[in-house]
């Protein structure tokens, strides 16, 4: 059996490697070609994309302070900035991530003055209101595009952003509604392990009276909502002056804006960090898709890359670590990546 397995892993690698060859011979001309025109890039786009792509970390960042805001907690920008650079670089660089991302986002607002529940409640809703602001701005960039618009899944999806945003309204309000349901969870699950119906109710009464203070008013949330839909037109942006940057060739911002989207949608379907491979393969079919050929599609996705991710995250570890040095001098439990 071990010698069945080790001969199947080698062939696995060999059908790689040959996979890797044979796109690597005839997509050599184009690599050739694309190389040649990342050499000397449009200095003025590319400080455009920069500045796209440094307002992408600056919308998350402001989205949210307004949910913190609505909790009454009041953290100065620059906080939420180095928050929003360090988690997103944990999240996209780390074999799992998200997870990493998500336990750094709650410990530093906790140390922001939120309580455990707010903190909690502000991490979910931001990851909810970014998903649901993709889903927008793809359904928005299909219709421009004057593609079929399945109302369908465009209906379905309005209707669960009003319910996600009614329901975190009236969980705020009527915190005592956690205790009802969760009560009845937790009373099952001692019974499964064979505790007092009661035990752990306690926790439920502690997380209620913290989720109390969390309001998400119309305008916070609003501006919430707003911030979420910037963060990602603003990084479809950021990919169409980077094809702008290096070859001047027309492409349809909704063509560009389509081709975004599909690289986000086949990210999320990989556990490889920062969807290294998946993304930039779908980018580059994308924009080869919107009329760009295809030496100045894989210029303008490497260059794109090189921004969002190379700049970005290597920024996002700097602050990381900056933050690490400022807890360890108060004297604090430093964190690991997590």
């Amino acid at each position: 059996m071990a010698g069945a397995r080790r001969w199947l892993r080698r062939v696995g690698v060999l059908a790689v490697l040959a996979l890797f060859t044979v796109e690597l011979v005839l997509g050599w001309p184009s690599l050739v070609s694309a190389i040649e025109q990342l050499r000397a890039p449009r200095l003025d786009w590319v400080a455009a994309a920069v500045a796209a792509e440094l307002g992408v970390m600056g919308a998350y960042a402001r989205m949210q302070r307004h949910l913190l805001f609505s909790a009454g907690v009041r953290v100065p920008l620059h906080k939420h900035l180095a928050l929003a650079y360090a988690a997103h670089s944990l999240s996209v660089t780390l074999p799992g991530g998200p997870a990493f991302s998500t336990r750094y986002n709650f410990r530093q607002m906790v140390r922001f003055g939120a309580s455990p529940a707010v903190a909690a409640w502000c991490v979910a809703l931001s990851a909810i209101l970014s998903a649901l602001a993709l889903g927008i701005v793809t359904a928005v960039g299909v219709f421009a595009a004057g593609g079929a618009v399945g109302w369908t899944s465009l209906v379905a999806l309005a209707v669960v952003a009003v319910l996600v945003v009614v329901g975190v309204r009236h969980l705020a309000h009527d915190p005592a509604a956690l205790e009802r349901v969760g009560g009845v969870a937790l009373a099952r699950l001692n019974r499964l392990r064979h505790k007092p119906p009661e035990q752990g109710i306690d926790r439920i009464h502690a997380f209620e009276d913290q989720l109390g203070a969390a309001r998400l008013t119309p305008g916070h949330g609003t501006a919430a909502v707003l911030y979420a839909l910037l963060n990602w037109i603003l990084d479809a942006a950021c990919l169409w002056m980077c094809a702008r940057a290096v070859a001047d060739v027309p492409l349809d911002p909704k063509q560009v804006l389509l081709a975004y989207c599909a690289g986000m949608a086949a990210g999320s379907l990989t556990i490889v960090p920062a969807g290294l491979g998946i993304i930039d393969s779908a980018l580059v079919l994308g924009l080869v898709a919107a009329g760009a050929p295809a030496p100045t599609a894989i210029a303008s996705v490497v260059l794109y890359r090189i921004i969002s991710f190379g700049f970005v995250i290597g920024t996002g570890w700097v602050v990381w670590l900056l933050v690490r040095r400022h807890v360890r001098r108060e004297g604090r439990p430093a964190d690991d990546p997590g």
